[in-house]
């Protein structure tokens, strides 16, 4: 049963690879095939017994319910937050401080990676694209070195907190890191600070791109329509720091809380933006629920993985492969994890391989947490690497490709290749420094 099951997943991830565009129902389907054969074999797929406790299993225990209601509400306040005309404000700002122009660039895609921080990095690219692209037109140079770098910025920083992407929410729940434990861990620096060491290193890339870009551009003051969008952003951010140190038991609490907020941010859409109900429901499909479904499907078939002992199987394949070095581990790790991103959705593959790099790490005799950030980092940066690594990417291209600049493969890589090599070498570099 445990090959039938590793067969099965292979096939989902194959499917998935080749038709991204039907995803969810290829990790619906092998979800429910998974639930079925736990059903027709109790105690052979899953840690139980009893035909029916496949499906109820799956529905409470495999499927992670808080990391699933933090996206959602997170994903509701980034589009009000994106509504409010805030991001567009401080752009404004920024481009009337910088000294020069090439300076202003930096600062737009350094501004890029924090927003990121907090809001989906597609929604964060399409919030700062009209104002790269006007830049360029006023400079007179093509958009494609820009709009490329607000791409890799916000994958960049979308892994630096809890809410900041789906596989940082993951890698949170499996771990037991709370908000704060992204920031500092056992008295140690942690995941927070070996992304801004690669976004230092990308900013410094990109300066050496735009340095010589010349002239004068005048902001044109874009004006708020609301700060509530920006508060309950802040209330967000504050309220899960302040859950992380009450260290509340309900398993459910940080997702409760960041979905209430959510719903209040709709609410308030309603009826004091006075927004149809049409209005509110076109704001809700806009929502990325293709990534919600898809990872429902994907956190039964891993379970079913987990539990059938496959995943202990392979975290003891990569240790003789290394030969237990410590080392060794930590450059394999990283440099699978950048390789396969940048051609795969990382989510799936962080799912399947965080309990391998736990596994890796006891076998080595070295702490987790070295290696559990070393797939982050290199799974979630490695996303930069190709064109088709990353959501953000995609639209990336689309975008240029409207303004008359079409990209290929090879011209991606040109730039994202060389970002991608900087950025994660200062992030693994300081992670070894500290943690090994």
């Amino acid at each position: 049963m445990k090959y039938v099951i590793l067969a099965l997943a292979l096939l989902m991830y194959a499917l998935v690879i080749a038709f991204q565009d039907k995803k969810i129902i290829w990790s619906l389907a092998a979800a429910a095939i998974a639930i079925a054969l736990g059903t027709i074999f109790p105690t052979s797929v899953f840690e139980g017994s009893g035909h029916f406790f496949a499906l109820t299993h799956s529905a409470v225990d495999l499927i992670n319910w808080n990391v699933l209601m933090i996206y959602v509400g997170s994903m509701a306040i980034a589009a009000l937050f994106i509504y409010s005309r805030a991001p567009a404000r401080v752009a404004d700002s920024i481009i009337d401080f910088a000294p020069n122009t090439g300076i202003a660039i930096v600062l737009i895609l350094a501004m890029t990676g924090i927003i990121s921080i907090f809001v989906e990095n597609v929604a964060t690219v399409l919030v700062m694209a009209p104002i790269a692209l006007a830049m360029c037109k006023k400079l007179g140079i093509k958009p494609v070195n820009f709009m490329v770098g607000l791409a890799v910025m916000s994958n960049l920083e979308g892994t630096a907190t809890l809410v900041g992407d789906p596989p940082s929410m993951i890698f949170a729940s499996y771990a037991g890191f709370n908000f704060n434990d992204f920031f500092i861990r056992e008295g140690k620096i942690s995941i927070f600070f070996f992304i801004q060491a690669g976004l230092l290193a990308g900013c410094i890339f990109f300066y050496f791109i735009f340095r010589k870009a010349n002239g004068q551009i005048q902001s044109e003051k874009t004006a708020v329509i609301s700060m509530f969008p920006t508060a309950l952003l802040l209330l967000m951010i504050f309220g899960l720091a302040a859950i992380s140190f009450l260290k509340i038991e309900f398993p459910y609490a940080s997702g409760s809380y960041v979905f209430a907020l959510g719903l209040i941010g709709i609410l308030w859409h309603r009826f004091f933006q006075h927004k149809s109900w049409r209005e509110i429901w076109d704001l809700v499909k806009s929502l990325d629920w293709e990534t919600i479904f898809f990872l429902i499907g994907v956190f039964v078939v891993v379970g079913a993985m987990s539990e059938s002992g496959l995943l202990a199987d392979f975290a003891s394949f990569l240790s003789k492969c290394t030969r237990g070095s410590k080392v060794g581990a930590f450059v394999l790790i990283l440099l699978v994890s950048i390789i396969l991103s940048g051609f795969i959705d990382n989510v799936p593959y962080i799912i399947v391989m965080l309990p391998v790099a736990a596994s890796l790490a006891k076998s080595v005799g070295s702490a987790p947490e070295l290696y559990m950030f070393a797939l982050l980092v290199g799974s979630c940066l490695g996303g930069n690497l190709t064109p088709y690594g990353a959501s953000a990417n995609v639209v990336s291209m689309g975008i240029v490709k409207k303004e008359g600049y079409p990209m290929d493969f090879i011209g991606w890589l040109k730039l994202g290749g060389p970002f991608t090599i900087l950025t994660t070498a200062a992030g693994a570099v300081l992670l070894w420094l500290v943690w090994a």
